[in-house]
């Protein structure tokens, strides 16, 4: 057996479990959970801490004009395109400690083994750690990957605001400062990688209710993401009669049913969420004069999604309570499918360590969807207890986590 072979038997499993204890401790909150949102200081702390690591094993590290980035060890060719495997390391405001985490670490895991075991590889590979795929703090989610295939623009992504004001460039242009400074290497383009592997949790429950440490994604579904604004008229609470009203609040309300029966017909693989919602003046005995919510809007289906965004459109033209309304998209993510060739290897890379491993579409979105756009693109999940992420009681398995890990090192080598 030839020593790239061996990577996945060679794997250091504790020194993994040490570098996902040692990265939760950045933006730990109390009693439990973390707090990484896009570009804040524990953000690019963990940047540091990345960066340092890839320095220790010997790998230059870069960033581009995102922010992301990227641990690189050379090949024994460098005139081929790296392989590229990572996620993301910013969170959700109260998070667990393995959304994306994993993924960053799981590729360092890899390098630490190339790099103790003496291993040499053909290509050269890149572990990245993507900018904003949370979306929490900017909206939407996944700039740095959606930046890096050409599937935003750099403008649109920098004029993004944050709840206090603050813009993404000006928050990007600090985090690029401080990388500069600390001694990261600039290189602003993008670049066409070999293949894009990406670990996860899955954020669902199907992998623990199977007993599987690991599944094979074949695909991510689609997202479409809205901001409607309901504009009424603001009076007194008390004085004006209920048909002389019109009353953003009711307005919302009712554009809200109709948009929900509007998604009755479909499948049980349609996810609708309304996740903001707000109203204006905001104080108890005034009628509202604005309400303005999100629709995050899933399905696998392109023609299911297209389907539905005619029927917002058509339910926005209407006037609801008198109030008029203003739907805008504010993000449009086409379903993948994955390609079979990478498939096969997963497939056969997950059945190395686990028997009968599953394979299903992911519901959340994720940064390879984006790759899958510019090279061949897969992803691996590991189960998270009870299907909960988003949330500090977030928990992964140590022993799950491993075998996902050596899942993915078989896979690496195959590909180097």
């Amino acid at each position: 057996m030839t020593e790239i072979a061996q990577l996945r038997d060679t794997l250091d499993g504790e020194r993994l479990w040490d570098d996902i204890m040692a990265l939760s401790t950045i933006g730990a909150l109390e009693p439990k959970g973390i707090r990484r949102l896009a570009l804040d200081d524990q953000d690019n702390h963990a940047r540091l801490w990345l960066a340092k690591q890839g320095w220790a094993l010997g790998c230059q590290v870069n960033f581009d004009t995102l922010g992301n980035l990227f641990l690189r060890r050379e090949g024994q060719d460098d005139s081929l395109a790296p392989l590229l495997i990572g996620s993301h390391m910013d969170s959700q405001p109260l998070a667990g400690a393995h959304d994306g985490a994993l993924g960053v670490l799981a590729g360092l895991a890899v390098l630490r083994t190339l790099q103790d075991q003496g291993i040499e590889h053909r290509r050269p590979i890149e572990i990245v750690s993507w900018t904003n795929e949370e979306g929490a703090r900017f909206a939407p989610g996944a700039s740095g990957s959606s930046w890096f295939a050409g599937q935003r623009a750099y403008e649109d992504i920098v004029a993004a605001v944050d709840n206090e004001g603050v813009r993404f460039g000006e928050a990007l242009q600090a985090c690029l400062t401080l990388l500069e400074d600390y001694g990261l290497v600039y290189r602003p383009a993008p670049f066409v990688p070999h293949a894009f592997i990406e670990l996860h949790i899955e954020q669902g429950p199907v992998l623990e209710q199977l007993g599987k440490p690991v599944g094979v994604v074949s695909g991510i579904q689609g997202v479409n993401w809205y901001r409607i604004d309901v504009e009424g008229v603001a009076n007194h609470a008390g004085t004006t009669p209920q048909n002389a009203r019109r009353d953003a609040f009711d307005g919302a309300h009712e554009l809200v049913s109709a948009l929900k029966a509007a998604t009755r017909e479909q499948d049980d693989d349609l996810r609708f969420t309304i996740g903001k919602f707000a109203v204006w003046p905001d104080a108890v005995n005034t009628i509202a004069q604005r309400a303005s919510f999100s629709i995050d809007l899933r399905h696998p289906d392109q023609q299911v999604l297209d389907a539905l965004d005619d029927k917002f459109h058509a339910l926005a033209e209407r006037h609801w309570s008198g109030c008029e309304v203003k739907l805008k998209v504010t993000s449009r993510v086409a379903p993948v499918a994955f390609p079979d060739h990478l498939l096969a290897l997963l497939r056969e890379s997950a059945g190395s360590v686990c028997a009968d491993a599953p394979e299903f579409v992911s519901g959340a979105f994720h940064d390879a969807i984006h790759l899958a756009q510019v090279c061949p693109t897969a992803m691996l999940f590991t189960p998270c207890r009870a299907g909960i992420s988003h949330h500090p009681d977030e928990h992964i398995e140590r022993q799950d986590a491993e075998v996902a890990v050596r899942a993915l090192a078989h896979a690496v080598a195959q590909l180097l």
